[in-house]
């Protein structure tokens, strides 16, 4: 399954000279933790909430004048959509990441996945598994 049926698609988006105020609001309005800083068209870094508890509100920077640039991650891990969702799984917990962008091989954002959309995604596989074993083992007799 492609990771883009689990992500938010389309990526919450800003420019590295976007303020950290109009960011958090793109994060408000699109209902998503990261937004995914974009550079003519490429991905150049993500900013999260943990961001701006941390390089924003523990640092004492002013978030209306402070610019992505200034705050953002640019080392940024990211995921292909085609790959295993449990090896996205696996980056994520083991790199203690919240949110990985997906990108094509251009580096465009495609997406941003979620610890939460991981999550939903395995409830929701864990629900129908179930309701399978539930239908198969109340079938009552040969033939159902």
């Amino acid at each position: 399954m492609s990771l883009l049926k689990i992500a938010s698609v389309p990526a919450a988006t800003v420019s590295p000279q976007t303020a950290v105020t109009e960011a958090v609001q793109r994060m408000n309005d699109k209902r998503v933790g990261a937004v995914a800083v974009v550079e003519n068209d490429e991905l150049v870094g993500i900013f999260t909430e943990r961001d701006v508890m941390i390089r924003v509100v523990l640092a004492g920077k002013d978030p209306k004048t402070t610019t992505m640039s200034e705050v953002m991650t640019r080392e940024v891990e990211t995921a292909q959509a085609d790959m295993h969702y449990g090896d996205c799984l696996r980056v994520m917990v083991e790199r203690h990441f919240r949110h990985l962008p997906i990108i094509d091989s251009d580096n465009h954002v495609l997406g941003v996945l979620s610890v939460r959309d991981m999550l939903q995604h395995a409830a929701d596989d864990l629900t129908t598994q179930l309701d399978s074993m539930v239908k198969y083992f109340g079938a009552d007799g040969p033939g159902g």
